[in-house]
């Protein structure tokens, strides 16, 4: 345990930011997740609706620092090209 007020607050803080980290990260897979399950069935309108809001939260834990933006750029043509391939 800190015994500084600072390092206090540090402790906090940094609380905080690991749990909107972890629900942004989160958040991201399960947007993934959810566009892949309906890519397998094959409904292409859900899945593009699903490839957005992935896409959104690909963005947002990238812009955040969660994720590098090469492994963000890797994920979204993952999925748009998954979703290319719908027939």
């Amino acid at each position: 345990m800190p015994n500084i007020k600072s390092a206090k607050k540090r402790m906090r803080s940094n609380e905080k930011k690991a749990g909107v980290n972890t629900l942004i990260t989160s958040s991201m897979r399960t947007a993934i997740k959810k566009f892949e399950k309906e890519a397998k069935t094959g409904n292409k309108e859900e899945a593009s609706n699903k490839l957005n809001i992935a896409i959104q939260r690909i963005d947002k834990a990238m812009s955040s620092g969660l994720v590098h933006k090469n492994k963000a750029a890797r994920l979204k043509s993952r999925l748009t090209k998954m979703n290319n391939n719908i027939k």
